[in-house]
């Protein structure tokens, strides 16, 4: 009767305004603190130690300094025969049907259970090997890309190289360019400026040669019949002067 009573003032608590207003007010303190930033510890791989399939042995350790090695399970039966006395829990035909399912569960778990954890961890191997492998091929994948990315840092670096080459070759193309069509205007000009000396040369001779003919004209209209034929006599005397002083040398 006690226990009924205890079960029933604990579920009108619990349908009271205050009970939930304070349950409210937790759950608002307890989502509206701030999350921590410290690094999460990594899962373990395997559990921990238990006790007869259930029990965490960090139970015993707890209670072993206090109450030594009994501790433990009196503990265990001493609130297993609190519940049944109090008529808290009440064997029925669930109960049993309980004890046969935990039996059942209990047998292939012993039985099956290797088996079923050897194909669980096969299937989790087979997985990790799968995210293995993409991680490194993402890895490889990652790290040509960095590859790629230094060449293409290094290539940029040369950049500056290869812009001041082509700087230098446009600048002497410009250079030839210019000194080529310098050239030409030199050779252009002194092509005018021998014309104009050739021009002024066959100018002067053709002078020089129309005053000669027009002397000679003048000249020879200006000899007379006596003074050709004394020039021409005087011509012979000088002929035969010099014939004689030849002969004269010739015999000494």
């Amino acid at each position: 009767m006690l226990s009924r009573l205890v079960l029933a003032s604990g579920s009108a608590l619990k349908n009271s305004g205050s009970f939930g207003a304070c349950m409210v007010q937790a759950s608002r303190s307890l989502h509206s603190s701030p999350q921590s930033l410290a690094p999460v510890p990594p899962l373990p791989e395997k559990g921990g130690k238990i006790r007869h399939g259930i029990f965490p042995e960090e139970l015993f350790t707890l209670l072993y300094p206090k109450t030594g090695v009994t501790g433990p399970y009196m503990l265990g039966t001493g609130l297993a025969l609190y519940l049944l006395s109090k008529e808290i829990y009440i064997i029925n035909h669930e109960t049993i049907a309980a004890a046969s399912i935990g039996a059942v569960i209990i047998y292939g778990v012993k039985k099956y259970g290797s088996q079923v954890a050897a194909f669980i961890d096969k299937l989790n191997e087979e997985k990790v090997a799968k995210v293995q492998e993409v991680k490194e091929l993402s890895m490889s994948s990652l790290a040509q890309a960095i590859e790629n990315e230094k060449k293409e840092q290094w290539r940029v670096e040369g950049r500056h190289m290869l812009f001041d080459a082509k700087r230098n070759n446009v600048a002497m193309l410009l250079e030839t360019n210019y000194r080529e069509r310098l050239h030409m205007v030199t050779n252009e000009v002194k092509k005018r400026l021998d014309y104009q000396v050739q021009l002024q040369n066959l100018q002067r001779r053709m002078e020089q040669e129309h005053m000669v003919s027009w002397v000679e004209q003048n000249v020879i209209k200006s000899i007379t019949l006596q003074q050709e034929k004394e020039s021409i006599a005087k011509c012979i005397a000088d002929l035969k002067l010099l014939a004689k002083a030849t002969q004269a040398r010739t015999t000494v």
